[in-house]
């Protein structure tokens, strides 16, 4: 099933230009109602900017209208208006010549708004090489005056369900990676504290290596060992 691109974003712009109920945007977004309330009372996505669905292609201003009228419907994801590129099971995305132009558009717009993409997942959405993405990311590419951020989905480059899949990867890797850092950072403080309650008069510090562990240094003050 296909699922809104940016949510909280999407959310924010329909709780300020809309007169949707909090239920039927919550809904929408597959957030939870107190969620959007709190996005509503500028507690929750504080600063962000709205996304609008409609130029994203995911609402009509027909399907705000119809809902706005009658609270107890739910709003109904647009269908996309360019057709589903063929899956392809192995190798590079092949992308239409017509399409290539646009194809630094859909880079820009992906490092923009996903910044947690890899270029490897940038690269197998949009059909190009980590050299193109990198002078985009780095506004060095020949055309960057010309360059407008655009959503790969409605160039046709890409499917909006290859999106979701990409995006959900790229959170559930930035998921771990956080994991394996706060678990890191307890082990540290475990050897820390050990080390301390086994000899008081020990100062510890903690010195970076070059490895991907850390060196615990323990330095005592005024212990002579007997012998």
């Amino acid at each position: 099933m296909s699922q809104v691109l940016m949510p909280k974003a999407t959310a924010v712009w329909l709780i300020e230009n809309t007169a949707l109920t909090f239920d039927q945007v919550a809904d929408f977004c597959n957030l939870h109602l107190l969620e959007v309330q709190g996005i509503a009372d500028g507690e929750v996505a504080i600063g962000m900017t709205g996304l609008d669905p409609i130029v994203a292609g995911q609402l009509t201003h027909e399907e705000i209208k119809r809902c706005t009228a009658d609270p107890k419907l739910g709003l109904r994801l647009a269908e996309a208006k360019v057709p589903r590129p063929r899956s392809r099971t192995k190798g590079p995305r092949y992308t239409p010549v017509a399409k290539r132009h646009d194809r630094p558009s859909g880079i820009a717009w992906l490092v923009r708004n996903f910044p947690e993409l890899t270029d490897g997942q940038i690269g197998r959405l949009i059909g190009t090489t980590k050299t193109t993405i990198n002078a985009v990311r780095d506004r060095t590419h020949w055309n960057i005056a010309n360059i407008k951020a655009q959503d790969p989905v409605a160039l046709g480059i890409c499917s909006r369900e290859d999106l979701s899949t990409e995006i959900e990867k790229a959170r559930r890797a930035a998921e771990r990676t956080a994991k394996r850092q706060k678990e890191k950072e307890k082990t540290r403080n475990n050897i820390t504290g050990t080390t301390q309650l086994n000899n008081p008069n020990t100062d510890i510090k903690i010195i970076p290596s070059s490895s991907s562990d850390e060196q615990v240094v323990a330095e005592n003050k005024g212990y002579e060992k007997s012998d």
